[in-house]
């Protein structure tokens, strides 16, 4: 039992110094499910809920986002964090009738490798550990409407402790029948444990509420996203005890993201995460926290995502994602 203790907590300070979002701005059970699932959302600062009819991963983020031109569409990637830490995620998208568009994925974060020791800080082997949600989606179109539900099952394992849980997210898209420009609200994660690590500690769900625009000006190769996370804690996201500026306490739920369309074949993507930059800032997390940078291309029939962030301090992450058109690619091969 002592063993089983001790790997408990080596996991918890693993989590909270290594994968989760700087101090994580509260405490949540599948606190996983904050991190961006694919390159191009990490890019772009790890929240968006508006960008749509881009990437088939975003229904991750608001199920609304699933068009109809990402139908036949499937992608896989994977991010590197901190030594053996690193999350897979798949996704694909489907046509479901008229009007409706389902989706399905799969992000699991694994924890690696790690030591356990007994009371006296001998070596017992090591053991691995993981969590795992499993998602299907479905939107519908109204005129210049979207709306959209996605289901997920979430599973835990953490050095033996094992959880489960449900939770749902609903969203919704407006898009401007005219000009490049959307707006996305999603309420995020709400929902039940099946089961828990333990019968007297039942953390939250990441519960969240998050609003967000992609606009494109006119005649410029540029495209914006400003999204608004932790709307369910509208004053000061750190909690009680932080003295912080009327200012300060607005910009820790903003991210801004921004494309730079070279070709159609070719972005360079830039994002700010307000909130990961004071909290890696309170961690002496130096220069770069909450900027990240990445680069969307077109190479044949594949798009490649790679980007760069930091979630921890002193570390660099390196996220990538390939996606292609199957739907397409079969239909081709048929006709030839």
């Amino acid at each position: 039992m002592r063993l089983v203790k001790n790997a408990w907590w080596l996991i918890m300070a693993w989590l909270s110094v290594s994968v989760t979002f700087g101090q994580q701005s509260g405490t949540t059970s599948y606190s996983f499910l904050k991190l961006p699932q694919n390159a191009r959302l990490a890019a772009l600062g790890g929240v968006n809920v508006s960008l749509t009819d881009t990437d088939v991963n975003f229904f991750f983020s608001n199920p609304a986002l699933a068009g109809d031109s990402l139908i036949g569409w499937a992608s896989a990637g994977y991010m590197f964090y901190v030594a053996d830490v690193g999350q897979a995620s798949f996704a694909g998208s489907f046509r479901r009738g008229r009007n409706f568009v389902g989706s399905v994925g799969v992000q699991h974060l694994n924890y690696g490798e790690l030591e356990g020791t007994d009371a006296t800080g001998l070596s017992t082997g090591t053991f691995r550990s993981g969590e795992t949600a499993l998602l299907f989606s479905m939107s519908h179109r109204v005129s210049n409407f979207r709306v959209g539900a996605t289901s997920k099952f979430l599973f835990s394992n953490l050095a033996g402790f094992r959880a489960a849980a449900f939770t749902v997210d609903l969203g919704g898209l407006f898009v401007h029948p005219e000009r490049d420009f959307t707006v996305g609200l999603v309420i995020k994660n709400f929902g039940f444990h099946f089961s828990d690590y333990s019968e007297t500690n039942q953390p939250a769900l990441p519960f969240d509420v998050q609003l967000g625009a992609t606009f494109k000006p006119e005649h410029m190769p540029l495209r914006f996203s400003f999204t608004a996370n932790n709307l369910v804690r509208p004053g000061d996201v750190y909690g009680e005890g932080e003295v912080r500026s009327t200012l300060n306490k607005i910009f820790s739920h903003l991210t801004i993201g921004t494309e730079l369309l070279i070709h159609r074949n070719i972005n360079v993507l830039v994002g700010y995460n307000s909130l990961r930059q004071q909290e890696l800032k309170a961690q002496q997390g130096g220069g770069g926290g909450g900027f990240s940078v990445g680069l969307a291309a077109k190479i044949k029939s594949i798009d490649v995502v790679v980007s760069q962030s930091r979630y921890s301090v002193g570390n660099a992450n390196y996220s990538v994602t390939l996606a292609a058109n199957l739907q397409e690619m079969i239909f081709k091969k048929r006709v030839l």
